[in-house]
C-alpha cells in the first residue's frame, strides 16, 4: 500500500481531491516502478487539484508534473533498483499518473539520472520550473545574447520559473531585472541575482505596440499584456522566451516589434523534450546553480498538506518553489 493524492470527478463534473491509500495494482502498467521521495506543487498542479483549470485529461488521476526518487524495480535493463532518477513533463499529472504519490510506474524513456551534485530533494527544487527556466536561458544563448549586451528582464520573477531564471541568468553574468508584484520580495530577488526590481504594474496594462527599447532579452512567465509590452520594449534584434500564462493566454500585440525591430519570440515547451536536450539543460543548472540559493527559494510541505496548500499557490501567496515530501 502507498499514499497518493487522487483526483476524480463528481457527477456534476467537479473535481474531488483526496489523499488515499492505494494498492500497487492501481498503478499504471509501465516499465519502471519508482519509490518517490519528493515531488513538487506547481501552478499547473494547483489548477488540477482545485479544478480551476482544464488540466486533467484522464480520470481518475494522480496529479504532480514532477517526481524524484529511487528505482524499485524495472523491466528495462537501462534502469536498475537503487538508481536515483528524476521525471519532469511527458504528460505527468495531465494524461498520466504523476508525482504526488509515494510510488509510481513510468515509462523507461521518461527517466533521467539525477546529475551530481543534485539529490532527489534538490532536483525537486529545480524540477519542471528550473528545467523550463534553463530552456529559456538556452534559447537566449542560442540567439546570441551575451553577458554585457544589456539588461535581461524576467517577469513573474518571484514565482518558481522566474526565481530560477533570475538565479541562473545572474550566475551566468547577465544583468537581470526582475519584474514582480510583490515589492517585499526585493531582497529575495536581489539575493538570487537581480540587479534591480521593477513593478509588474508597469507591464500589465495595454501599451503601445512599439515602446522605448529597453531589454536585450526577456524571460516571460506571464503572457497577455505583460508579454506584449515586453516584446514592445525589446531592443533591435533582441529575443523573448515565453513559457507561461499566469496573467492570461492571450497575446494582445501587433507584428511591429517583429518586423520593425527584428525581435524574435521563442515559445518554450518543457513537456515533450528529447532527453539529449534535457540532459544539456540539467548540466547547465548543475554547473551554475548555487545550492544555497536553491534552499532560499524553496518551501517544503508534506503530501498531507498538498490539497489545502494548492489554492494559496494559485492566489499568488507562495514564493519560489514548493517541494513535497511525499512520506509525511
Amino acid at each position: 500500500m502507498f499514499k497518493a493524492v487522487l483526483l476524480s470527478q463528481t457527477e456534476d463534473r467537479k473535481t474531488r481531491a483526496e489523499l488515499l491509500e492505494l494498492d500497487d495494482d492501481r498503478l499504471p502498467d509501465r516499465d519502471v516502478t519508482v519509490d518517490v521521495a519528493y515531488s513538487t506543487l506547481n501552478y499547473k498542479d494547483a489548477l488540477a487539484i482545485t479544478g480551476r483549470g482544464a488540466v486533467v485529461r484522464s480520470w481518475p488521476l494522480v496529479p504532480g508534473i514532477d517526481l524524484a526518487g529511487t528505482v524499485r524495480d524495472s523491466r528495462q535493463p537501462d534502469w536498475q533498483p537503487g538508481d536515483q532518477v528524476v521525471v519532469t513533463g511527458w504528460g505527468l499529472g495531465e494524461n498520466h499518473w504523476g508525482g504526488l504519490t509515494q510510488r509510481q510506474r513510468v515509462d523507461a524513456g521518461w527517466l533521467l539520472k539525477i546529475p551530481a551534485p543534485f539529490t532527489p530533494r534538490s532536483a525537486m527544487v529545480i524540477a519542471t520550473a528550473g528545467f523550463t527556466a534553463a530552456l529559456c536561458v538556452q534559447a537566449l544563448q542560442r540567439h546570441g545574447l551575451q553577458p554585457g549586451d544589456g539588461e535581461v528582464l524576467v517577469t513573474g520573477a518571484a514565482g518558481g520559473v522566474g526565481s530560477i531564471a533570475v538565479a541562473l541568468l545572474g550566475a551566468l553574468g547577465y544583468t537581470v531585472v526582475a519584474s514582480t508584484g510583490r515589492p517585499h520580495e526585493a531582497d529575495y530577488l536581489q539575493g538570487l541575482g537581480a540587479r534591480r526590481i521593477v513593478d509588474r504594474a508597469t507591464l500589465t496594462e495595454a501599451g503601445k505596440p512599439l515602446q522605448k527599447e529597453t531589454w536585450a532579452g526577456v524571460v516571460d512567465t506571464v503572457g497577455s499584456h505583460t508579454l506584449a509590452n515586453a516584446c514592445a520594449q525589446t531592443r533591435f534584434n533582441g529575443a523573448v522566451a515565453a513559457c507561461g500564462l499566469a496573467q492570461g493566454g492571450d497575446f494582445p500585440t501587433t507584428v511591429m516589434p517583429f518586423i520593425l525591430r527584428g525581435v524574435t519570440l521563442y515559445g518554450i515547451n518543457s513537456v515533450l523534450v528529447h532527453n539529449d536536450l534535457r540532459r544539456e539543460a540539467w548540466a547547465l543548472m548543475a554547473r551554475h546553480l548555487d545550492a544555497a540559493k536553491l534552499e532560499v527559494m524553496s518551501t517544503e510541505i508534506g503530501l498531507s498538506e498538498v490539497i489545502a496548500y494548492a489554492p494559496k499557490l494559485i492566489d499568488g501567496q507562495v514564493r519560489g518553489r514548493t517541494i513535497v515530501d511525499v512520506n509525511r
